[in-house]
Formats: structure tokens, C-alpha cells, sequence
């Protein structure tokens, strides 16, 4: 039985939302529009959303608690979970493009909507707005907060250069996909943890747990996005089923059951060879990953992520509140379905 989403999720979204959205404000119209489309505020027009199909927030409560963490109000980490949350998005809007993804979030694409060049430029726009709202009251924990943000920016970037190269390649090994995971998602979310204590002046101690935490949760929440990316239902996840069988993507399961002995890795093998794949070959993929162990290695890693999570957190002396809610947001990830 999955688990319901924490509160946490919703009053973080309540304290960063106003300003995520102030902060888009400032884009030109042309900037602007496709950026409020992609959050899910508007439709392709600009004309206002009932429902705002955005995305869980993940990063943003995570700031929102690290800040609560060591004992600062909230608001302290607003101006952290919304930079993050605009470098997630840039990266989501680039990422549809490099992945040839129609949907995200049950609707078409940014690039789908208002074409590819503009795309880019979007997301390009997304990320300064990202540095200029962080700085735009340069103090000293501002300034430290950003420089945080470059490195993990830069991480992710690397990251995502190591995705596209593994993709192309036939020999790469559970080490290489687990290395690609730590700098494509995992940098970001350790940021996101450590970012609110590092707005609040917490000691260097703290941050750094606080930041181990983060990141061994991006790589347990990207284990889980490997999963849904084959056998996520398509009306949870807002992607085809098999989206990343379908690109012939390196993920986790994928790289463990193509290193797994046994038949089953070299005909999942030759279906990654060949030139384009059919609905069969996609659901015979999915078959062959889970028959070579593919499907429980990864998902028994993510657990794994998650237990060296909870010890990060168990050794810090934080607000035992504050440590709740991030255990129990660490759970949710481990356990959802979209």
C-alpha cells in the first residue's frame, strides 16, 4: 500500500509558491508563458489553470526543512527551495528535449508546444532566474547558498553528459549508471538538503550531514524513477508506459540486468541493439529485466539508500520535529508510484 503524501509537501508549496511565482514574473511574456505553462499554472496560451498539475516539490520542502532543522523559521529557506525548484524545471525542460519526451505531467512537452529553439532558450532563462533570485539580496549565507547551487548545477550538467554518453555504450557497469546517478540527480537533492541550514548560519557540521542525507535520497529517488520509467502506469507517472525502454535508457535495473548472468541479459542485449523497437520488444524488455533481477536489485537498492539516509540523520543533532519530516518524506519517495 502506498503511502499518502507528507504535509510537508503542501506547506512548503504554500510558503515557496508565492515567490517561485513572483520570480517568474520577471521573465519577458515570451519567457514567461511557457514557463508558467510547464509548472502547470496556465495552459499553452497563458489563460489560468483550476488545477496546476505541477510537479511533487520535492526539492523545495526539503530546503524548507533543513532550514527547520536547525531551529530557523521556515521562511528562512524561500528563497532556497525556489532557486532549486527553477534548476530542477530548467533541467526537466532540457532534458524533454535530449529525450525526445512528448508528455511530462500528463501534458505535451514544452518543446512539443512552443518548438525546440524556444525551448532551449526557456530553459536557459529558467536557470539564470534561478542565480538572480538567490542573489537578489547578496548576503554572505545568499552568497554561500549559491556557490552551493553552481557546484550542484555543475554536477548535474556532468551528470547528464554521463547519461548521454552511457547510452551509446555496450559495456557499461552498475558502478557507471550508480556514478551518473549521484551526479545527475543525487547532487541536486543533497543541495536541496542542506540548502535552508546553509541560509540559516548552521555550523559547517550540520550542513554537511544534512548534505549526505540528500544525497544518498537523490540516489535512492532516482532508483525508484528507474522503476517507474519501465512499470510506472502511465495515468500516475504522465509518461508512456516503457518511456525508458522505449529510448533504450542506461537506467539502474536496465545496467544490472544487462551485467547479470544467464540468457535473459543477452537477449535483453540484442532488444537494445537493434535500430527501433516496437510495443513487443518494449514489453519483452521489460519482461527480460525483471527475469535477470534487474526490477528487485533496484528496488532493494533504493531501500538501501534509504536506511544509509536515515543513519545521516540519526547522527545529527537537529529538531527532532524537523528529522520526522524528513524521514517520513525519505519514506514516501522510497515508496511512490508517479
Amino acid at each position: 500500500m502506498k503511502r499518502a503524501a507528507p504535509a510537508v509537501l503542501r506547506r512548503a508549496n504554500d510558503l515557496v509558491q508565492p515567490a517561485l511565482e513572483a520570480a517568474v514574473g520577471r521573465l519577458t511574456a515570451e519567457l514567461a508563458v511557457p514557463v508558467r505553462y510547464h509548472f502547470g499554472w496556465t495552459d499553452a496560451r497563458g489563460a489560468a489553470r483550476e488545477a496546476s498539475g505541477g510537479g511533487k516539490g520535492v526539492r523545495s520542502a526539503l530546503s524548507v526543512l533543513s532550514a527547520e532543522a536547525v531551529g530557523a523559521a521556515g521562511e528562512v529557506a524561500v528563497p532556497g527551495g525556489v532557486a532549486v525548484e527553477l534548476i530542477h524545471n530548467y533541467s526537466l525542460i532540457h532534458d524533454d528535449i535530449v529525450d525526445d519526451d512528448a508528455q511530462r505531467r500528463h501534458r505535451p512537452t514544452v518543446w512539443k508546444v512552443y518548438g525546440t529553439d524556444h525551448a532551449i532558450i526557456v530553459g536557459d532563462a529558467v536557470m539564470a532566474l534561478a542565480f538572480e533570485s538567490l542573489l537578489e539580496a547578496p548576503t554572505p549565507a545568499r552568497s554561500a547558498a549559491a556557490a552551493d547551487l553552481a557546484r550542484a548545477n555543475a554536477a548535474m550538467i556532468a551528470g547528464q553528459s554521463l547519461d548521454m554518453s552511457l547510452d551509446g555504450r555496450a559495456d557499461v557497469s552498475v558502478a557507471d549508471c550508480w556514478d551518473m546517478i549521484s551526479k545527475k540527480t543525487a547532487a541536486l537533492v543533497a543541495h536541496a538538503s542542506a540548502v535552508g541550514a546553509i541560509l540559516a548560519g548552521a555550523p559547517a557540521a550540520t550542513v554537511a550531514g544534512l548534505r549526505r542525507f540528500g544525497d544518498e535520497l537523490g540516489r535512492g529517488f532516482q532508483a525508484v524513477d528507474d522503476l517507474l520509467g519501465i512499470w510506472g502506469a502511465p495515468a500516475v507517472t504522465g509518461k508512456p508506459a516503457g518511456s525508458d525502454l522505449r529510448e533504450r535508457k542506461r537506467s539502474l535495473p536496465v545496467t544490472i540486468a544487462l551485467n547479470s548472468d544467464g540468457a535473459a541479459a543477452g537477449e535483453l542485449a540484442g532488444i537494445y541493439g537493434r535500430a527501433r523497437l516496437d510495443e513487443a520488444d518494449i514489453a519483452r524488455a521489460a519482461d527480460l529485466v525483471e527475469e535477470a533481477g534487474g526490477r528487485a536489485a533496484a528496488a532493494a537498492a533504493a531501500r538501501e539508500c534509504m536506511a544509509r539516509a536515515a543513519e545521516a540523520l540519526g547522527a545529527l543533532d537537529i529538531d527532532a520535529a524537523a528529522a520526522g519530516e524528513l524521514q517520513a518524506l525519505a519514506e514516501f519517495i522510497v515508496d511512490r508510484d508517479y
